[in-house]
């Protein structure tokens, strides 16, 4: 027997869910069966030997659903990458094991994320052939330490770089001083001691080698493995260099004289002196891109207050369990997630939500862990600790954004691939072509080496992880949580945006706004009964009704048989009569007549309020009515995307006349209403297949089909973990006007990525031709190696430094 887990799309109640356990089940060979409509998971114990999975996924689409293998993700930092080259070489390598369906490599970041089946590879298989390609591959390193980490490795660079430097200047004293009149001791002059002067080089240059070895024993492993990258290049380039010199020093000790001008010690020795330098301000520049997670890391408090046996007691926020009662006073920051049991304050969740005003919190809150008390003492109840909290989970979905890539990054990514193999021909090719020309082996050398030097595959492999990374962490700061580079790309293609009614562009909160009795009962008659139905609804007009019971301290029946009737309503027994509780498409399925009431029904439809028939033993018997009222932030949102010309509809399950109403107040001119749940992905369809490019916003269990079948699919903070699942977007203060930011931010990241990737394409276009002498055949002058190095440093640097810029993005 064997246990599998497979991801399930297109649930939206629990009739679905019941379809999904009858089909499955009835399988020869299936021995247990459980869908969980929340989590859209479906758990299979099945004989191996009778059914195949591919079996099981072909049934749940035959029943109108569909099934995914339940694949694991594992994020594995990967040390000893230093150009493009190096994580397309991982990337192919790992890709190529059976069992591996994907596998994404951030040189950015160092991490490498795949999605594989734990039942044919192992971690550990992975982790090996990493390490046979040539590099290591670790468990995920967490920011503070990789923050360590990384200040070791920049602080180590630094170090070389000012070792390089300190053996450098005088090399470049020595070597060209002659040639601008500077007049250098007998001892290791050039024309009176030209073997001093060949010796004294040659010694410089040596430890600048010794130093920077970290680029030799990487770069010629890479060429042996046949993956090389770019300190193979520069392990070619100033090997070269180093050994013609040594070649040089013998035949001038042999007499031969006039090799002491074809020395190319300072070459060498400069392109490794530059090189350290532009690695050490890449790694520092770096560093910068990930300060959203450390920031967000630096949130949670170390320690959390809590009450045992009405003692107070201070302990480790780990050692903190669901359920233990937490005190904060004011100041103090919220160690977890929680519910309020005692007392009443204001919180900050600036941080997270990036919501400036502080929220007002009393007993039966909900409170987010590293927000901010404000004024009053409170007590609460853990509901989510270590990785389950609110903070914990922006922290995996920044990071996992920050890890992946945009559709844009695959060009750079297929050039990296063949990147240093053709640097390394043209190099060769260089070299000869002014060989064969009558050139001198030394004039070919300084060819052959300037083009290695300068090309830069690592301007191209930079160009789209620090943006990304840049781009998701500015969002987070903001409350936008994008999930994907390619969410964070496609945003700013929008067409047209769905947004959902209820709890999305109003409160979802609503209230009973009027009540119309018919026949023998009374006003209280029809809300006792109503609320008694809806006793125990999650739909937010049930609840508003139960809620305005309550509140009129009016005693309820208990309900029995009580059943949803998807998109039309609710059915039951309440105090042994037969009620019918539900919009005019259920009483006309029924068959009440409900024409006494249509008119009315329909003045409050148009007023913007849900009107909801009762109808008790078939016969009507009244009508309640429930308004949401609009959130502030909407109509604003939907002016700024008029104005960016995104096209604006709302989608709702409400009558025609109550969704106009709504529409009218927030300036939506299109309308989709009447829209049954399970129809709500169908209507995004339609809008596709003109080649439109579709959001959906939304907030519900029932949204989350529709947030899947969008191009983006955006979920209110305040919503369902199911909707929040299926989107790529996710607004953690619930607040319209994140959208539009959304839509800007991805802009602005997507002009910086084709920003950096028209310097690092047009760099090499254009400096691989002059280190290869095409100025020179002109009557140019010809590049020297030690610049040709500067300048591939630069390109780097230049590239982070760019996508840096997108640090100062705030909302229009």
């Amino acid at each position: 027997m064997k246990r599998k887990s497979f991801n399930i799309e297109g649930m939206t109640c629990a009739a679905c869910s019941r379809t999904i356990e009858r089909s499955v089940g009835r399988m020869k060979g299936v021995q247990e069966i459980s869908v969980n409509l929340a989590t859209n998971k479906m758990t299979v114990s099945f004989d191996t030997e009778i059914l195949k999975k591919s079996d099981i996924i072909e049934r749940v689409e035959k029943a109108g659903f569909k099934a995914k293998e339940d694949e694991k993700v594992k994020i594995l930092s990967i040390k000893g990458m230093t150009c493009a080259a190096c994580s397309r070489t991982v990337e192919r390598t790992v890709e190529r094991m059976k069992g591996i369906n994907s596998c994404q490599v951030n040189l950015a970041s160092e991490k490498m994320t795949i999605t594989y089946d734990p039942e044919i590879v192992r971690i550990g298989d992975v982790k090996k052939r990493v390490e046979k390609a040539g590099f290591e591959a670790v468990n995920e390193i967490k920011e503070d330490v990789h923050a360590e980490e990384k200040n070791k490795e920049i602080n180590s660079l630094w170090s070389r770089f000012k070792i390089s430097l300190g053996f450098t200047i005088p090399l470049m004293i020595i070597s060209m001083g002659h040639m601008i009149g500077f007049r250098m001791p007998e001892i290791i002059d050039v024309h009176s001691n030209p073997l001093n002067f060949a010796l004294i080089q040659l010694i410089l240059t040596t430890p600048v080698l010794i130093v920077g070895k970290k680029f030799y024993q990487i770069g010629f492993k890479s060429l042996i493995r046949r993956s090389p990258n770019m300190d193979t290049l520069i392990a070619i380039g100033s090997s070269a260099a180093y050994l013609y010199g040594i070649f040089a020093v013998i035949q001038i000790a042999l007499g031969n004289t006039e090799y002491v001008m074809q020395l190319y010690f300072e070459s060498a020795a400069g392109i490794l002196t530059f090189i350290t330098l532009g690695k050490s301000l890449e790694a520092r520049s770096k560093g910068k891109t990930s300060e959203a997670i450390k920031k967000l890391m630096g949130l949670q408090p170390k320690t959390a207050t809590i009450i045992k046996d009405g003692i107070e007691e201070e302990i480790s926020i780990d050692d903190v369990e669901v359920g233990d009662i937490i005190m904060v006073k004011p100041g103090e920051k919220l160690p977890v997630d929680g519910v309020v049991t005692e007392g009443k304050t204001s919180i900050d969740e600036s941080m997270l939500t990036g919501e400036s005003i502080p929220v007002e919190k009393s007993v039966d809150s909900k409170v987010i862990g590293a927000s901010i008390n404000k004024n009053g003492v409170i007590k609460y109840r853990t509901t989510k600790v270590g990785g389950d909290t609110a903070l914990a989970q922006i922290i995996k979905l920044v990071e996992e954004a920050q890890g992946s890539k945009a559709p844009i990054a695959k060009l750079a990514d297929i050039i990296s691939g063949y990147f240093v193999p053709t640097v390394i021909t043209l190099a060769i090719l260089g070299g000869l072509g002014w060989l064969i020309a009558g050139y001198s082996i030394s004039f070919a050398l300084k060819i052959f080496i300037a083009v290695l030097v300068i090309a830069c595959p690592c301007a191209l492999g930079l160009a789209t992880p620090t943006a990304i990374m840049v781009g998701t962490g500015k969002g987070a700061q903001y409350g936008v949580l994008i999930k994907s580079g390619e969410a964070l790309e496609t945003a700013h293609k929008l067409n047209y945006i769905i947004f959902d009614k209820t709890g999305t562009i109003t409160e979802g909160k609503p209230k009973v706004t009027d009540i119309i009795a018919h026949g023998e009962y009374s006003n209280e008659d029809i809300l006792k009964i109503s609320a008694s139905i809806e006793k125990g609804s999650e739909h937010p007009l049930g609840e508003a009704i139960v809620r305005e019971a309550n509140e009129k301290k009016i005693e309820l029946w208990n309900g029995e048989d009580i059943k949803a009737v998807p998109g039309h309503g609710i059915e039951g027994l309440v105090n042994g009569k037969k009620v019918l509780f539900g919009n005019i498409k259920l009483m006309n399925d029924r068959n009440i007549e409900a024409e006494s009431l249509k008119n009315r029904a329909e003045e409050l439809a148009s007023e913007g309020k849900t009107p909801m028939y009762i109808a008790i033993e078939e016969k009507i018997a009244g009508v309640v009515a429930v308004a949401d009222t609009v959130k502030e932030s909407s109509k604003r949102a939907i002016e700024k995307l008029h104005g960016i010309g995104i096209g604006v509809a709302m989608i709702t399950g409400d009558n025609k006349r109550t969704a106009h109403a709504i529409a009218k107040q927030v300036g939506i001119d299109t309308v989709l209403a009447e829209v049954l749940p399970e129809h709500k992905a169908e209507e995004v369809k339609k809008l596709q297949n003109d080649n439109t490019r579709v959001a959906m916003v939304g907030d519900g269990i029932n949204d989350a089909p529709a947030l899947a079948q969008a191009d983006i699919g955006i979920a209110i903070g305040s919503g369902t973990d199911v909707a929040m699942e299926s989107a790529d977007i996710v607004l953690m203060k619930s607040d319209l006007m994140d959208v539009p930011t959304a839509i800007e931010l991805s802009k602005k990241t997507v002009i910086n990525i084709k920003e950096n990737l028209f310097w690092a394409f047009i760099y090499n276009i254009v400096g691989i031709p002059i280190a290869m002498g095409v100025l020179h055949i002109f009557g140019g002058p010809l590049l020297n190696p030690m610049f040709a190095a500067a300048a591939m440093s630069l390109s780097s640097v230049s590239v982070v430094s760019n996508a840096l810029r997108l640090k100062g993005f705030k909302p229009s």
